[in-house]
């Protein structure tokens, strides 16, 4: 079936069921549209206003006129000669669209050009009859929609859903559920970043630096962190659905723990992890050169932040606590 952006009419029953307090699969099934392109949507075309916050929300006329805007920006290359002949120029040289567009903001032309419009030029019917996509460094017939790249839904099925999860792991009856994050640096300071786990029950933090944000890095280090504590302390982990976690499926395999993930764009529901970072941060602000800090640093760190007394565990300090649920294990 052909793919088609949403119409007004369609955003306007979106504004109306967001308004009743629907969920995002229900007005999917509504409007007859996967989750997906309604989850996009919405995140694309959320209006925000700085003066009056309480006005934010979504309104399907201003997405209308939001993505009827985008798609002027997307004509740009057929609009404005010199900037076509100009990619056009350095495509023919074997320059990427990203290489091209960065170039262009170097430069300081007047009008500049992001690569997904390059790209979406390219693979246009124009770009087509102009043979352009042989250019490219890393060619295909057809260019893949921007957002359709990565099959989120496949890579975090709906089986995995927070809202599947047991109720002993949503009321921290149990011990041995986890929720993960990634704290991330500035960028000059390389891809380097702290990876963190927080007990459910008992609110004990593990912190461990991790030097590359792809999956696979991530997934080996966690298990082998992780791997030392007994099945029972280990049960599940919570996730978002950042990229890095995708390589989820190994878990189980590899050390028994069972993986789950809240909603797009809903990480107050993994409130533990949340609460941490706050609290992390006095140690491990944004400009830290996370490279430059040992593992005894990470220790030292570690160890404040489960030695210091919680309300909610009756002034225990998560150390104590953890210590206590893994005696019980025996």
């Amino acid at each position: 079936m052909k793919r088609t952006e949403l119409n007004l009419a369609e955003r306007r029953t979106i504004e109306y069921l967001l308004h009743r307090k629907k969920k995002v699969s229900e007005i999917a099934r509504q409007i007859n549209r996967h989750r997906s392109t309604v989850y996009r949507e919405i995140k694309r075309n959320f209006y925000k206003d700085e003066e009056l916050p309480q006005l934010d929300g979504y309104y399907g006329m201003n997405a209308q006129r939001f993505t009827a805007e985008r798609r002027a920006r997307r004509r740009k290359l057929v609009r404005i000669l010199a900037l076509r002949d100009a990619v056009i120029d350095r495509l023919q040289e074997g320059w990427s669209p990203e290489q091209i567009a960065g170039r262009l903001k170097l430069e300081g032309h007047a009008t500049t050009v992001s690569h997904e419009t390059i790209y979406a030029y390219v693979y246009s019917p124009d770009g087509q009859s102009q043979a352009l996509a042989r250019h490219l460094p890393g060619r295909r017939k057809k260019r893949k929609p921007r957002y359709a790249r990565t099959a989120r839904g496949m890579m975090f099925p709906l089986e995995r859903s927070i809202h599947n999860r047991p109720e002993h792991v949503k009321d921290r009856s149990t011990f041995g559920d986890w929720e993960g994050d990634l704290m991330i640096f500035r960028r000059e300071h390389g891809k380097a970043n702290v990876a963190f786990l927080v007990e459910r029950k008992t609110r004990y933090a593990v912190l461990f630096r991790n030097n590359d944000r792809s999956s696979k890095h991530f997934i080996a280090k966690l298990m082998n962190v992780m791997e030392p504590l007994p099945q029972t302390a280990r049960q599940s982990i919570t996730f978002d659905r950042g990229i890095e976690f995708s390589g989820w499926r190994k878990l189980k395999p590899g050390i028994g723990t069972e993986a789950w993930f809240c909603d797009p764009q809903a990480p107050w529901q993994k409130g533990s992890v949340e609460n941490l970072n706050k609290r992390a941060r006095r140690y491990l602000p944004r400009d830290t050169p996370i490279s430059t800090l040992s593992d005894r640093d990470m220790k030292a760190i570690c160890e404040r932040l489960n030695g210091t007394p919680r309300k909610c565990l009756g002034w225990k300090t998560p150390a104590e606590a953890f210590a206590e649920e893994l005696r019980k294990l025996g």
